[in-house]
C-alpha cells in the first residue's frame, strides 16, 4: 500500500507541475515578453492612420474651400449672404425671427 500512495503522489505531484508550467509559460510569453503591447500599439497605430486618412481628406476639403473663396466670386457671395447676411442693393430682406 505504500508504493501505491507514492505512485498517487508521485502523479499528483507531476499533474500540479504540468498544470503549473501550461499556466505560467503562456503568461509569461504573453505578458512580459511584450506580445500583449505589440498587439496594443499595433491597434492605437492603425487608429492613427485611419485619422490620419480623416484629416488628410478635412485638409483636401478646405484646401479646395480655400481656392474656392480665392478664385470664384459665386462661392465669395454664398459666404458673405450665409455668414456675414449681406445682400445685394435693391433685394428685401425679410427678418422673420423673433426678438424680446
Amino acid at each position: 500500500m505504500r508504493r501505491e500512495t507514492k505512485t498517487w503522489a508521485g502523479r499528483l505531484g507531476a499533474a500540479a507541475v504540468v498544470a503549473f508550467v501550461l499556466a505560467y509559460v503562456p503568461y509569461h510569453l504573453y505578458a512580459r515578453s511584450g506580445f500583449a503591447r505589440t498587439i496594443a500599439l499595433r491597434r492605437d497605430l492603425a487608429s492613427l492612420h485611419a485619422r490620419n486618412r480623416e484629416l488628410t481628406a478635412e485638409n483636401e476639403r478646405l484646401t479646395r474651400q480655400a481656392e474656392a473663396l480665392r478664385d470664384d466670386p459665386s462661392a465669395i457671395e454664398r459666404v458673405a449672404r450665409a455668414e456675414l447676411g449681406w445682400v445685394r442693393p435693391g433685394e428685401i430682406v425679410v427678418d422673420l425671427s423673433k426678438r424680446p
